[in-house]
């Protein structure tokens, strides 16, 4: 943890080569995060090393982001890895329904091969937003726990809250996600 504390210190003040071996350090979590989050439907909407890397050029490309302990690495990669699953989503399901290009009615092999999940990832990031704009914390609390995988206890330390508070706030936000999402 100290490691990750320092590696994260020397980056906000510029080491670029600390960015590298915070990532190299991490990757093995970071892999299984991103495998976790791809893999809930039944086909993968993109690679797990993909996820990663896209993660960490946004990192390197967000220029300085001020990160102090894992946790809040842990948080800025789960944000960035909802991110990238949405935009992923969002393009698939435009090229599903042909982009910009006019609308021809055709029956193929290619909608079976598309991910069927692409809709319901792009349905829980709106909802997701609309949890955001009435509670800040419980949009932060799924997103951490759903799309990064941190546990109560990350989670806490994260947000600076009690462990229990973490578990109210999910219960609260299941709870007002499920409605957001009935059809």
């Amino acid at each position: 943890m100290g490691d990750i504390t320092q590696l994260l210190a020397r980056i906000n003040v510029g080491d670029g080569g600390a960015r590298d071996e915070l990532f190299e350090a991490l990757y093995p979590e970071l892999r299984r995060l991103a495998h976790s989050r791809l893999a809930r439907g039944r086909q993968t909407l993109m690679e797990t090393c993909a996820l990663v890397n896209e993660c960490y050029v946004r990192f390197v490309n967000a220029g300085r982001v001020e990160l102090r302990e894992r946790e809040h690495f842990l948080a800025y990669a789960a944000q960035a890895m909802r991110s990238i699953i949405v935009d992923y989503a969002r393009e698939r399901t435009a090229d599903k329904r042909g982009g910009n290009a006019e609308h021809t009615e055709l029956r193929t092999e290619l909608d079976a091969a598309l991910p069927e999940g692409a809709d319901q990832i792009v349905r829980v990031h709106d909802a997701l937003l609309e949890l955001e704009s009435r509670d800040a914390r419980l949009a932060k609390v799924v997103e951490m726990r759903y799309f990064g995988g941190l546990s109560e206890t990350e989670i806490a330390q994260a947000l600076g809250v009690t462990e229990r508070t973490v578990r109210r706030d999910w219960e609260k936000a299941r709870l007002l996600l499920a409605d957001a999402l009935q059809p």
